[in-house]
């Protein structure tokens, strides 16, 4: 699977982390519905260390298309009420 987080790069996740990955989004799903800003703040900061620690960065003459499309880092609880609902971002 290739992430890409918003205005940092891409990163491709091996498929044994997608399972961590999917449950990562789903917490910050929880906190975005429970409007609880602290936690938000520190599950999607847990999500983007995930993505960055377990995923391969690709360089940026790589062409890939990216899977998912994580907003930035500095994304709020107000901004992550439109794209953290549902199922999330992460397909299961």
């Amino acid at each position: 699977m290739i992430v890409r987080i918003s205005n940092e790069g891409q990163y491709r996740i091996p498929d044994e982390h997608q399972a961590r990955l999917n449950e990562l989004d789903n917490a910050v799903v929880a906190a975005v519905a429970a409007d609880e800003e602290d936690r938000f703040h520190a599950d999607f900061e847990e999500l983007l260390q995930f993505i960055r620690s377990k995923g391969v960065a690709l360089g940026d003459d790589d062409l890939e298309t990216s899977d998912v499309i994580v907003p930035p880092a500095d994304l709020t609880l107000a901004e992550a009420e439109a794209d953290f609902t549902g199922d999330g971002l992460i397909p299961d």
